[in-house]
C-alpha cells in the first residue's frame, strides 16, 4: 500500500514526487519510459529553462491559456521557490534576457540530477518502462492503479503527470487525458500552440521567400475585422510550408482560436516590417533613400533598406518597374511600398501537427480542479498537474513553472 503514486516521470511528476514524500511517506513514480525526465533533458535546446523570474503578473500574462489559475498554486510554490529548491541543492542558477533562468552550466542533465538525488534521498520506489492501464476508484476515492501486465498497486492518492500530445517521442501521447475522462473528467478540445503556422499563398508554395530570416518583426492574426486579435514582435522565418521563428509560434495558440470565432480555415495574418517606425517615419526614409540615389534603379535602392529577395518579392507583388531611378518613382508606388511594409497580409490555413508543437493546448478542465490543492472535484485523492491540465503559455520559462509549481502543490497537499 502506497501513501501516493505519481503516474508521469516528467517534469510536474518529478516535483510531485518530491513533494509527496517531504515528510517520509511511501511514494512511488511510474514512468513508461527506460528514464526519468526525458523533456526536462531537452528543453531550452538541452539546456534547461527552468523558471522565468518575471514577476507573478508578467508571469501569468505570458500563459495566455488560463495562466490566472496559478494564482492559486503560486500562494504555496512559485518560481522563487522553483529556483531555491534548484540552488540549495547545489546547482547555481544564472538570469537571461526576459528572466528565464537557466544553470550556470548550460547543462538540462544537471536539473535532473537535483531530483533524482532528492528522489533517492527521500526513498522514493521508481519504476520505469511500466506502463499504467487504468486508475481504480472505489465510488468517490481513488484506491490505486492497474498496470498493463494486470497488477494492481494500491495507493491512498495518485497525481496524474502524464503531459500533453505535444513532442510524442518523450511518452506524452494523451494517457493522462484518457485516465482522466474515464473517471468523469472533461477534457477540453487539444490543439497545437508554439508551433509553426501553415499558409497555402502560392509564394509560399513556390517557396519564394523559403529560409528569409527577419529580425524584429511584428507578426499579427487578424480578427474578421481585420484588426489584430494578437501581435508578436519578434523575429520570425519564411518556411516552405509557411511561416515559424519566435514570433509565429507565439501567434500560433491564436491561429486556432481565430479559426473557431470566425469558424473558418483560411484566415488572414499581417505582417509589419518596420514596427519601430510609424508609416510617416517610414515614407520619410525612404523618400530621403531615394533622394539620396536619384540615378540608381529602385531596385537597388531599396536594397539599402531591405534584403535582396524581399525587395525582389515587393516589387513583383505590388507590379512596381524596379529598373526606374529614382527621378521616375511615383508618389503612388512610394504609398505602395509603405503600405506592403506596414501590413503586408497572407492568407493561413492553420499549424502543423499538436505532435509537432513545443505545448499542448487544451486538456484536463480547470473547473474541476481545486487550485490550491490541484484535487480533483470529481474524485477524492486524486491529483493532476503539469501539460496534462488545460494551461499552455510561451515558451521562455512559463510552461515549465506551471509544470512544476503546479507539480509541487499536488505532491504537497497529499501530505496534509
Amino acid at each position: 500500500m502506497y501513501h501516493t503514486i505519481v503516474v508521469g516521470g516528467g517534469v510536474s511528476g518529478l516535483m510531485a514526487a518530491h513533494a509527496a514524500s517531504e515528510n517520509g511517506n511511501r511514494v512511488l513514480l511510474i514512468e513508461k519510459n527506460r528514464s526519468l525526465g526525458k523533456k526536462l533533458l531537452i528543453s531550452g535546446g538541452g539546456r534547461c529553462n527552468v523558471t522565468n523570474r518575471l514577476p507573478y503578473e508578467e508571469i501569468i500574462s505570458h500563459i495566455p491559456g488560463n495562466g490566472k489559475f496559478l494564482y492559486g498554486p503560486f500562494s504555496t510554490f512559485d518560481n522563487e521557490s522553483i529556483i531555491h529548491f534548484v540552488e540549495s541543492r547545489g546547482v547555481s542558477l544564472k538570469e537571461e534576457d526576459h528572466g528565464r533562468m537557466f544553470p550556470v552550466t548550460d547543462k538540462a542533465q544537471d536539473i535532473l540530477d537535483v531530483f533524482l538525488a532528492t528522489l533517492e534521498e527521500h526513498n522514493v520506489e521508481v519504476r520505469t518502462e511500466t506502463i499504467v492501464k487504468e486508475i481504480l476508484t472505489d465510488e468517490e476515492q481513488v484506491t490505486g492503479v492497474r498496470l498493463q501486465d494486470g497488477s494492481i498497486l494500491e495507493a491512498e492518492n495518485v497525481i496524474i503527470t502524464t503531459g500533453g500530445r505535444s513532442v510524442p517521442q518523450t511518452g506524452s501521447t494523451g494517457d493522462g487525458h484518457r485516465f482522466a475522462a474515464s473517471l468523469g473528467h472533461t477534457i477540453t478540445e487539444l490543439f497545437a500552440t508554439e508551433v509553426p503556422i501553415t499558409s497555402p499563398e502560392a509564394f509560399i508554395r513556390e517557396g519564394r521567400l523559403k529560409g528569409l530570416s527577419l529580425s524584429d518583426v511584428a507578426l499579427s492574426v487578424l480578427k474578421k475585422n481585420r484588426k489584430p486579435r494578437v501581435t508578436h514582435r519578434m523575429d520570425m522565418i519564411f518556411t516552405h510550408f509557411g511561416v515559424s521563428g519566435p514570433a509565429a509560434l507565439r501567434c500560433s495558440q491564436f491561429v486556432y482560436k481565430e479559426q473557431k470565432s470566425q469558424k473558418k480555415k483560411v484566415i488572414l495574418m499581417s505582417l509589419d516590417f518596420f514596427p519601430g517606425k510609424s508609416a510617416g517615419q517610414l515614407r520619410d526614409m525612404i523618400e530621403e533613400t531615394i533622394a539620396g540615389n536619384r540615378d540608381r534603379s529602385l531596385k537597388n535602392t531599396l536594397k539599402t533598406l531591405l534584403q535582396e529577395r524581399l525587395v525582389l518579392f515587393l516589387l513583383d507583388f505590388l507590379e512596381i518597374d524596379g529598373s526606374v531611378n529614382g527621378h521616375h518613382v511615383s508618389k503612388e508606388n512610394t504609398e505602395q511600398i509603405i503600405q506592403f511594409l506596414k501590413g503586408f497580409e497572407f492568407r493561413i490555413d492553420g499549424t502543423q501537427s499538436i505532435e509537432k508543437a513545443f505545448v499542448t493546448g487544451g486538456g484536463v478542465s480547470l473547473k474541476e480542479i481545486t487550485p490550491q490543492t490541484m484535487e480533483s472535484r470529481v474524485t477524492k485523492g486524486l491529483y493532476f498537474a503539469g501539460e496534462v491540465l488545460d494551461i499552455h503559455g510561451y515558451t521562455g520559462g512559463y510552461n515549465i513553472t506551471s509544470a512544476l509549481v503546479t507539480g509541487y502543490v499536488a505532491g504537497h497537499s497529499t501530505t496534509k
